[in-house]
């Protein structure tokens, strides 16, 4: 299996993979079925032998299932692994209701990931989001109060604007960013990155296939339990004119000897040395084409080509990523 390297999260952050596992499917989200618990246990280990040490779990994912697995999966093994958690999500019935970012409510959803996850201090911690629905001041200022206490190792933002980052990082030092971005989904190009670079914060992007997007194995009409059908880019004649963009990612992936996923993922891979592409796997079986798509170069035609093609606005209707 690829050898993975290593990058400090953000300017003088800490050493972590270049390549980041992202757990949530392994639980049941949105009202799937959760996936096989052993196996799930066994990619996780399998990740951190390969030296994939980043790991991103929620505490809203499966309603805490999720900091379970993890949980089990790190025991005995501890200092392999970068636990990055998500918090402030409220869930009833397998639907979101909103958010709930307020220092008590922040207090005492620490302390049930601590027993969740078997751990005394997690290593990244970070809100889901922030909605103004209370003083950012409030909710950077609980985590650093957290950190002062020793339960949390840094300070992490999700989902958030440029503002929004700048203010957190004036409140207390951010360490990285958590953001969706693939070649179908740049808006973030614009001020996020650059200010995030400014002020050397970590970027750690999710959904790089765009939701299977770009993944060359998505086809018109999606099932009708298909969960993108909620997003009108996945949605009818949006759906055909955008699989049709894909179809120059699956013939540069044919030339190249690689799969498109394995693409999108390694174009992540190469905006910069701040950036770690943060990919969701629940089966073993999935580890080795996903890191060797850490290996994979472009040449300048290439990335030129790709970055016109999928120019900002090329991929039409919106994602959950657009609000």
């Amino acid at each position: 299996m690829t050898t993975i390297p290593t990058i400090n999260l953000g300017n003088n952050g800490p050493l972590v993979s270049k390549i980041g596992l992202g757990c949530m499917r392994m639980s049941p989200v949105w009202g799937s079925p959760a996936n096989d618990e052993n196996e799930s246990i066994a990619t996780i280990q399998m990740a951190l032998d390969n030296g994939i040490n980043f790991l991103n779990t929620g505490d809203f994912y499966g309603s805490g299932h999720n900091e379970l697995l993890v949980g089990k999966a790190i025991k005995d093994r501890r200092d392999d692994a970068f636990v990055s958690v998500k918090f402030g999500a409220i869930f009833y019935n397998n639907q979101w209701i909103g958010l709930d970012l307020r220092p008590i409510a922040i207090k005492n959803f620490i302390n049930y990931s601590l027993v969740r996850l078997g751990v005394e201090t997690i290593d990244l911690y970070q809100p889901c989001r922030l909605d103004n629905s209370v003083p950012t001041e409030d909710v950077i200022g609980t985590i650093a109060d957290l950190i002062q206490e020793g339960k949390v190792r840094h300070l992490g933002v999700s989902e958030v604007t440029a503002d929004q980052l700048r203010k957190a990082n004036s409140i207390y030092p951010v360490t990285a960013l958590e953001i969706g971005y693939s070649l179908a989904d740049r808006q973030i190009e614009n001020d996020l990155l650059p200010t995030a670079k400014e002020l050397g914060i970590g970027v750690v992007a999710f959904a790089n296939t765009a939701e299977g997007l770009l993944s060359g194995e998505m086809k018109a009409p999606l099932a009708s339990d298909a969960y993108q059908n909620h997003f009108s880019r996945f949605q009818g004649e949006n759906l055909i004119r955008n699989l049709e963009k894909v179809e120059l990612l699956k013939q540069m992936a044919r030339e190249k000897e690689y799969t498109p996923t394995q693409l999108a993922i390694a174009w992540v891979n190469a905006q910069g040395e701040q950036m770690m592409p943060l990919v969701s796997m629940s089966r073993r079986s999935r580890l080795p084409e996903n890191t060797a798509a850490m290996s994979i170069a472009f040449t300048a035609e290439e990335l030129n080509l790709l970055h016109t093609h999928f120019a900002p606005g090329a991929i039409l209707g919106s994602t959950y990523l657009q609000r």
